[in-house]
Order: C-alpha cells, then structure tokens, then sequence
C-alpha cells in the first residue's frame, strides 16, 4: 500500500504546484494583456506601418507605370473583394473566424513539421494564426530605434524571427489584439501591412501593382496570385516569375474549394483563366526610364521621401513600346544568341521631353546600370555636327569646299598625327555637305582646325554634352566620350533652329491627393547656340546624310529625316542619332567592357535599321504630321582655284557666289597629338 500512498501524494503535489502555477501563468498573461490592449492605438493608426513614403509616376496621359519605395494605399476587410479576404483566411489560418487569437494546434504542429524537416522547433513553419502574424508586423508595438537596428530591414527581419521568448510574448499580445479590436479590424491591419514583394505593402498597393486594378475588383484567380504571395512575396512575385505565381494561385485556389469558399466550377474557371500581369507590370515598374527619373528628383523626394510623392512624367507608353520592339526585332534578326553587345535609346520631343527609354537589351530590376545615361562612349563621327555648326555659324555655306588630301598634323612635343578616312581613301575637293553626308575625317580635321578647336567644343558644350572634350583636333573625329541622353539633347538643339534643350522627364511633382505641384518641368529650351540660319544649313547637310550618305539606312518613306552615324575605333561602339520634324531620337549599340563588336557593325548598320524600325513604328501609332524639316538647300558653287602650291582648302566665302575664297590657311598652324581613329 506504500507505494500506492506515494504515488497519490505526489500526484496531490503536481496538482497542488500545476494549478497554482497555472493560476500564476494566467494572471501573468492577463496582466501583459491588459497592458498591452492599454497601449494599443486605434486600428486606423496602425494601417501604414511604412517609415518612408513612395514615389507612383505617371505617363504622360496620366496613367501610373512604375512604382519606387513601398507603395501604400489602404484598404478595409469590409469593402475588399470577398474573394480575397477568402483566400488570405483560407491559406494563412482558417480558423481566424472563430480562433482567439492563438492556435497551441497549429504551433505544435509546426514544431513536429520544423523537427522531422531537421530544422530547430522554431525555424521554418511557424504555425501562426492572423492574429500572431499581426502582432509580428506590429513588431510586439516596439518602434524601430536607430541605436539599436543598423536599419529598417535589420528591424523588422529581428521582428519576423520565431525564437521561444518571441512565441510566449506573442501570446498576450495576440490576446491584446483580440481584445482591443474586431475581427475585420485585425484582418483589415493584416491586409493593409502584409508585405507582398515589388515594393507593394498591403494589398491594394498588390493589386495595383500587379493588375492595375483595386483589390475591390480582384476576382478569384487574382485573390489567389495575391494570397500566395504570403508565404515568400519575392519567390513568388509575378513579375518575377509568372508561372510560378500562377502554380502557386492553384493551390490557394484548392484551399478555398475545400473549405467551401468556391464551387468547382468556380475553382475550374479560374484555373483555366490564370491571372496575368497588367502591361504596366509586364514593363518591370517602368524601368530605366523611372530610374532615369527617380535620379533627377531630390532625395529628400525621391529615395528618401517620408512623404507619398506623385510624378506626372514625359513618358509616352506607345513610343516606349515601339523602342522596345525595335531594339528586340533587329537585334534579334542580327546577333547571334550568344552576342553580349548591348544597345541605349532614347527619344524626345523637339523640346527636349524625354519620351521613351531603354538602357539595356534586358530589362532590369529597379536601380540597374542604365546605358542611356550612365554610359559614357567614344560618339565617332557623330560628333562631326557640331564641327560644322561652326562653320555654319561663321558663314559659310554647306556649298563650300575643303580638301580632302593626306594630311599630318605636327604638334611640338608629340608625334604627328596623320588622320585617315574609313575608305583609306581619298577625293580631293569635296563640300562641306559632301564630306559630312560621307563622313570625311580629313575634311572635318581641317575644318575643325580652320573655325577653332576651342569654339568646337563651346558649341559642343553649349548644345548639351558634359562631359570632358579632347583638346586637340581628334576632337573633330569624336575621340570625346558623351551619354546618349546627351548627345541626343545636343542634336534636338540643332532640330530647335540652334537653341539648345535640356531634357528632362519630370512634367510635375506633387504630393498624394493634393493638386498643387511641389515642382514643375525639369527641363526644356534653352540659349541661342548658332543662328537659325546656321541650323538650318546643317539640317540640310545632315538630311543628305540619311538621303544617300552613310545613314541611308535610317531613311523614311513618308517624311524627311536628318542625322548622322559614328563608329569608334575598332568599333567599339556604333551610333545614329537623328530627327524628324516631330521627334529627335538617338540609337547606340556596344559592349559593357568597351571591347571591339563581333561583327561589321558600323552606325550605319544596326543603329541606323532600328532607329528607321523605330521611327516608322512611332508614325504609325501617334499619327504624326508629316512636317517638312527646317532646312535650307545652299546654292551650288564651283571648286576653289588651287593656287601655284597646290593648295585649296575650304573655298567660297560667305557672301560670294562661286569659288576661290580659302577659310583654312590656318590649318596646318595647330597641330595636336594623336587621340584615336573613327570610323563612319
């Protein structure tokens, strides 16, 4: 009988501590309970748990298409899309309707799931309910400290980790929650707080992210995209990986027949009727072009905005799409698949309103290196614009002539420099029009040298380039690196009757729900560069260009076109910018590691057929007017007389009618070291 006395009393000992020490427990959660429900604000405060704002652009019809920082845009449990909240109940804790806040089956059965995986009770599934992963975004109410986070993604990963200490402090603040709110309150704070990848945080941001449309209207397949997202937003994103969103939606949409949210029919349809990604998601949040925009902003707007910020840009989404389609059909059609050349483009309106973007072959994640404005390359010939825009604007004709012979340039101090034409030929007395619509670089040295290499690169810089020049006369031939954005800007100035553009993408700037901008236009006409008579007889020389020189290619068959190609040496790179009475848009193609292409890619090659693919698609889809260019067709004059030396040079001064004038007697009296060969 002694050993059944022994076990009684101790089972009157584990009953006697087990309830005491039960009674302890509960007074101790009822205690942090009250004192948490006590420092809970009210729901409506908790919805936005964003430390900084966001920036939303706008094209220029006014339509978002792309999103930066963590969008926000709130939503209610009661007036979302019943689907939706089906489907967030159903895959995250189907019980959320008539649980208490915890579920000790669920976390047990985690633990069992995390042990037999190999992983610790904690790490892997956490078996939590709504509630508990409310309280893990509320971050158990402990605002984020500077001295103790090194940053916000520090915060809320230590937040979101499941350790032993974190469960037991879940449970009277899940309780806490219970308690000071509704059900639809603690599901609206879930729904609105929920991150859910792409920089979306809550739902409706989700919703508009990814289908361009309010999480009111989302219909099953779309409410089952997005509920999947809980489980791993980045791994699951569509914009990541479409199909595998779409596998993903599947099984929530299993899950919700199950448990008697949808019908058969209902599961079957939207099974067969996957969601997909509207076309502003399809674009990657507007790419390089909302990276180009984001940059020109103020951080304090922009990266580092506490403030929801609204950008109305200059982006056309039709001629974004038709830039694309011509970057992919012809470089498609002519590299190899295992080519890494590399392509930039950008088009802008004659004012300098940036229109469409690409910087790279493949679209990037936002903040990818974007080759329209962070690459600077050797331009080649097209840099020879600016050298006869001088001489335009000191008053010679296109009608003009200059030599087209060997020359060697003698610099004291360095070796002499002989430039040499792609051809490796020469023709003797050309014009001005005529080596510039060949791209001559004999011709272009001596002209450059004949109106001052100084003044070249002012004209170059006044029209827009920023970066540094050559000093000696290569600069003629485009040994100076400059951006596409650049150099496009340079080339609108011309079109603009010598008036030099900024180009900008910022239309106006303001904050979320108030009408009145912050910022207005970034950008736009500028100085007086050359005298509008001067552009317009560049205009010309540079339409003979596309009409039977060098950017032949680039012709079109409704409307005039001018521009020009440029090659760098070893073709490195390979350029056509040019511009219509409507649109200016430039074109450049190379490789990343400035490595010569594989392949004879010249300006007047691949960048010439997209920028022609690219113009006539553009046309087509805004209908633009056929407007004749600015230009004006010079007299014909006859060649110079040589004199008894043989010497020619550029004949034909302003004011006279025929030759024998000579612009270049100074010509040989510079000289300049060898910066590097071009090419057409």
């Amino acid at each position: 009988m002694a050993p059944v006395r022994l076990i009684r009393w101790l089972a009157r000992m584990v009953w006697a501590i087990g309830w005491r020490l039960g009674v302890v427990v509960a007074i101790v959660i009822a205690l942090a309970t009250a004192y948490y429900a006590v420092k809970l604000p009210p729901a409506q405060k908790l919805l936005d748990g964003r430390s900084r704002g966001s920036v939303t652009m706008l094209d220029d019809q006014g339509n978002k298409y792309a999103w930066r920082g963590l969008t926000y845009d709130q939503i209610s449990a009661k007036n979302v899309s019943p689907y939706l909240r089906d489907a967030v109940v159903a895959t995250e804790d189907k019980r959320f309707w008539h649980d208490f806040g915890i579920s000790p089956r669920g976390i047990v059965g985690a633990m069992l799931i995390n042990l037999r995986s190999g992983r610790g009770p904690f790490e892997g599934h956490g078996g939590s309910t709504i509630t508990q992963q409310v309280a893990k975004l509320l971050c158990l109410g402990q605002p984020f400290d500077a001295s103790r986070w090194k940053n916000e993604k520090a915060y809320q990963d230590d937040c979101r980790r499941s350790t032993l200490w974190r469960k037991i402090q879940e449970v009277p603040y899940s309780f806490a929650l219970e308690s000071k709110y509704t059900k639809d309150q603690v599901l609206t704070i879930y729904l609105n707080r929920a991150y859910l990848g792409a920089g979306a945080s809550g739902f409706e941001a989700a919703s508009q992210r990814y289908f361009g449309i309010s999480a009111k209207q989302l219909d099953p397949a779309q409410a089952a995209m997005l509920a999947g997202l809980l489980r791993a937003p980045s791994y699951y994103a569509p914009t990541n990986n479409l199909k595998r969103a779409q596998e993903r939606a599947d099984v929530v949409l299993d899950l919700m027949t199950q448990q008697g949210y949808l019908t058969l029919a209902q599961e079957a349809y939207a099974k067969a009727h996957p969601a997909t990604l509207s076309t502003a998601a399809e674009s990657s949040a507007g790419g390089y072009f909302a990276d180009w925009v984001m940059d020109s902003l103020p951080s304090f707007l922009s990266s580092q905005t506490t403030e929801d910020v609204t950008v109305k840009t200059t982006m056309d989404p039709q001629i974004q799409k038709a830039a694309e389609s011509a970057v992919q059909d012809i470089l498609n059609k002519n590299l190899k698949k295992d080519s890494k050349v590399q392509v930039a483009v950008v088009v802008m309106s004659p004012d300098g309103a940036v229109r469409a973007m690409v910087g790279g072959r493949a679209i990037e994640p936002p903040g990818g290196f974007n080759r329209a404005v962070q690459a600077e390359r050797q331009t080649g010939s097209a840099f020879k614009p600016f050298v006869y825009a001088v001489a335009m604007d000191e008053g010679y004709s296109p009608s003009d002539y200059v030599e087209d012979t060997p020359l060697t340039v003698h610099r004291p101090g360095s070796k002499p420099w002989s430039p040499k034409n792609y051809e490796r030929n020469y023709e003797g007395l050309v014009t001005l029009t005529t080596a510039l619509k060949k791209s001559l670089n004999v011709p272009a040295v001596r002209v450059a040298i004949a109106v001052g290499l100084d003044k070249v690169r002012e004209v170059a810089k006044e029209l827009g380039l920023t970066t540094q020049l050559a000093q000696g006369p290569a600069v003629a031939l485009g040994a100076s690196n400059a951006t596409l954005l650049d150099m496009t800007g340079a080339y609108a100035g011309i079109l603009n009757l010598g008036r030099a553009v900024k180009p900008y993408g910022m239309e106006s700037l303001s904050l979320r729900g108030d009408d009145t901008p912050l910022m207005g236009q970034s950008g736009g006409p500028g100085q007086q560069v050359i005298k509008p008579d001067a552009a317009r007889s560049l205009i010309y020389m540079m339409n003979q260009v596309v009409e039977g020189g060098t950017g032949r290619h680039a012709k079109l068959a409704d409307r005039e076109a001018a521009g020009k190609t440029g090659t760098s040496q070893n073709e490195r790179d390979a350029w056509f910018i040019g511009f219509t009475s409507n649109y200016v848009a430039g074109v450049w193609i190379g490789n990343d590691d400035n490595s010569p292409m594989r392949g004879h890619y010249t300006g007047g090659t691949l960048p010439a057929d997209i920028w022609h693919a690219m113009m006539t698609q553009i046309d087509k889809v805004k209908n633009a007017p056929v407007i004749p260019l600015p230009m004006t067709e010079p007299a014909p004059r006859l060649p110079p007389k040589v004199d008894a030396n043989g010497n020619a040079g550029v004949g034909g001064n302003a004011g006279e009618d025929q030759g024998g004038g000579n612009i270049a007697q100074k010509i040989l009296s510079d000289v300049s070291r060898l910066f590097g060969g071009n090419r057409r």
